[in-house]
């Protein structure tokens, strides 16, 4: 037993000094930084914002995307990032730039353990539905269910594009029948939501959204937000049981029945029929990724 606790912490150590390094060999976007600089001077006007964000029309595709999302909940249309900005806000820009910076910043080529595509849909479906079932279940911070849910793999991304070769690893161990989270435990002594926790941290990204993405698949362990952290963990559900962006390496083997007093779901019948209700407008929601990826 000793040896293997030393054996889980040396790994952990390992991990954890390749994760210190990562600042380095991504920095952030210069597009975060400018967009950042500017939301922290309350002189700035939506049109200045603006012109900064329009410096990467990718980024402004993205926001336009979410923004007319069916599940985001506008009753308007948004047409332009300045409408977008008038419409949503100064802080709700800054969380949905921050978001994609840090997700592009960690983006790698696709290989066959990991496609960027289907990665990155599960990402932002697990968002939009999080946020709406924050907005349905009367939730204040549908905002941060939504960043939230967007960065809660994001541990995945880094070990694919820093630590490649134990993504390998991971990778052959689940093929073999090993869960995906004993897995990452065995190769890196830490899971995907630790080391995405680990980066946010690093990046000042607030403390809720970290707590969130560290106990997204134990939402109950969560000190900051177990609500949220419900909500996270129910949207990433969904995406299986809807087999809609599902990411099929981060499967959840069962749901975590500590959601149903949180979140007031009665049982499991329940939770389908509710689950259920949320296909017809995800199907429109992929219809809209089309335009995004």
């Amino acid at each position: 037993m000793a040896t293997g606790t030393t054996d889980l912490n040396q790994k952990r150590e390992r991990t954890e000094l390749i994760l210190k390094k990562v600042n380095t060999l991504a920095p952030l976007p210069k597009i975060l930084q400018e967009v950042l600089q500017l939301l922290n001077d309350l002189n700035t006007s939506p049109h200045t914002l603006s012109k900064a964000i329009s410096k990467d029309q990718s980024v402004v595709l993205k926001i336009l995307t979410i923004a007319n999302s069916p599940f985001y909940g506008l009753s308007k249309r948004v047409s332009s990032i300045e409408f977008a900005i008038m419409i949503l806000g100064y802080d709700e820009i800054r969380n949905i730039v921050s978001a994609l910076s840090l997700m592009e910043s960690m983006k790698n080529k696709s290989d066959q353990y990991l496609d960027q595509k289907v990665f990155w849909m599960h990402s932002y479906l697990t968002a939009t539905i999080a946020k709406k079932l924050a907005m349905d279940l009367g939730l204040e911070k549908h905002g941060e269910a939504f960043i939230a849910g967007l960065l809660h793999d994001l541990g995945i991304s880094v070990v694919h594009r820093f630590m490649h070769s134990d993504f390998v690893a991971i990778h052959d161990l689940v093929a073999n029948g090993i869960s995906y989270n004993d897995a990452e435990l065995q190769v890196l002594g830490l899971s995907h939501g630790e080391i995405g926790e680990s980066l946010l941290k690093y990046w000042n990204i607030p403390e809720l959204i970290s707590d969130v993405v560290k106990y997204h698949h134990q939402p109950y362990l969560s000190q900051q937000a177990p609500t949220l952290a419900s909500v996270i963990h129910l949207a990433d559900y969904m995406t299986q049981m809807l087999k809609m962006g599902e990411l099929k390496m981060d499967t959840i083997a069962e749901l975590d029945h500590h959601i149903f007093s949180t979140l007031h779901v009665k049982d499991l019948t329940e939770l389908a029929h509710f689950i259920e209700g949320y296909r017809e407008p995800l199907k429109a929601q992929l219809e809209s990724l089309k335009y995004l990826i």
